[in-house]
């Protein structure tokens, strides 16, 4: 760690505004490129299934290490895993700009993943660090909301700079922002006041971190494939203009931000994760469950139904994370948030592929409706970590 001296205890909020930032200029990769997916299709004449390829090419770079980077994390502090791992991320969007090929693309992305997955174990950590048990279902919650954030602002931005500039200049714009976090981290991000030694626990031998981390990508599978194709869909199937679409994908990441802050306080009051993360589960069941049976429906009757669906596909995160890393204990929170982040980036690089492949092979609607029983598959595996109420 660090030995930059204790800072005060409210130094808690500058740090946790630090941690939103790292990770929505990461997000934004991963949740921004949806929005551009049109214009990746005709620059480099993809299949869809291609498309699916390059929209898990991120996730494919960090499940090689995310584990690695909390592990980092915990040994050498949040500070220096956020500024390396943006100025990496950063570089390799560069490469991805000027890509003349889909094997460079998708190449460029996977460093992209690998280099920059280490800001969600550091942030995560930071936030575990610095916020008592009472407040760390809301701050986390608040940092994951950084993931639709980053998002939303990447939909409405990268199309733009595609409209009016050019693709590279939507990568060039992603690796602006990583400088910018990579920068932000160093000058802020502090370590915490005190080291709790406490609670030992080794998240690799915890069946329950386990559980949770197994539980979770079957969450994931779905939150991709709906917001991975949100655009492509509204675009393909019902002929809504893509700036249209990636608005809606905008509305979309920012209602699952406030759903994750407001899921995490609501886990903080009644002292549980378990049990509102499966409360999540049913919900997203139902609503994606809707959404597939709205399907040529009025598309603006449409357009709703996938914005409640995301929404609850976007709202869970935080929550996961929070279960898994007090489970872990504090001192080792950043090899279970680490852990938890390669379960979920392995779910995320099968999902869109999966889900485009039913889709070429079937169609729209089977694709939503298996996307609509995954949640629940999350759902049964929690079951016996279930809090009882205090």
């Amino acid at each position: 760690m660090s030995s930059t001296p204790a800072q005060p205890r409210n130094y808690r909020w500058t740090i946790l505004g630090a941690g939103v930032f790292a990770q929505a200029a990461f997000s934004a990769i991963l949740l921004g490129l949806p929005a551009i997916a049109p214009a990746i299709q005709d620059r480099y004449a993809l299949s869809l299934t291609q498309v699916g390829v390059v929209l898990a090419a991120l996730n494919i770079g960090s499940l090689a290490t995310l584990l690695l980077w909390g592990i980092v994390a915990d040994r050498i502090g949040e500070r220096s895993v956020i500024a390396i791992g943006q100025l990496g991320t950063a570089a390799a969007l560069v490469w991805a700009a000027y890509s003349p090929s889909f094997t460079d693309l998708v190449a460029a992305l996977s460093v992209a993943g690998a280099l920059g997955a280490g800001v969600n174990a550091a942030s995560g950590r930071a936030v575990m660090a610095w916020f008592g048990e009472e407040e760390r279902g809301l701050a986390l919650g608040i940092r994951q909301m950084a993931t639709p954030l980053g998002g939303a602002v990447a939909a409405v931005a990268l199309p733009a700079l595609d409209r009016h500039i050019s693709l590279h200049a939507a990568f060039d714009g992603l690796a602006a922002a990583c400088i910018a976090a990579a920068v932000v981290g160093t000058a802020l991000v502090r370590a915490e006041p005190a080291e709790d030694q406490s609670v030992l626990a080794r998240p690799l031998r915890d069946p329950r971190v386990w559980r949770i981390c197994i539980a979770s990508t079957f969450y994931v599978a779905t939150q991709i494939s709906l917001l991975g194709f949100f655009v492509l869909f509204l675009h393909g199937h019902r002929g809504v203009s893509t700036g249209v679409a990636a608005g809606a994908l905008a509305v979309t990441q920012v209602c699952g931000g406030i759903a994750r802050i407001a899921v995490g306080r609501l886990s903080d009051r009644v002292r549980m994760r378990i049990v509102p993360l499966r409360w999540i589960a049913l919900g997203l069941a139902l609503t994606v469950g809707v959404t597939a049976a709205l399907m040529d429906a009025t598309v603006w009757i449409l357009v709703a139904a996938l914005v409640v669906a995301g929404t609850f596909g976007l709202s869970w995160n935080g929550l996961s994370f929070a279960a898994a890393a007090e489970a872990a204990g504090r001192a080792r929170s950043g090899a279970a948030i680490g852990l938890q982040q390669t379960f979920l980036a392995g779910s995320a690089i099968v999902a869109p592929i999966v889900f485009a492949t039913v889709v070429h092979q079937a169609s729209w609607r089977l694709a939503f409706v298996l996307a609509a029983l995954s949640p629940l598959v999350g759902y049964a595996l929690l079951s016996p970590l279930a809090e009882r109420r205090p």
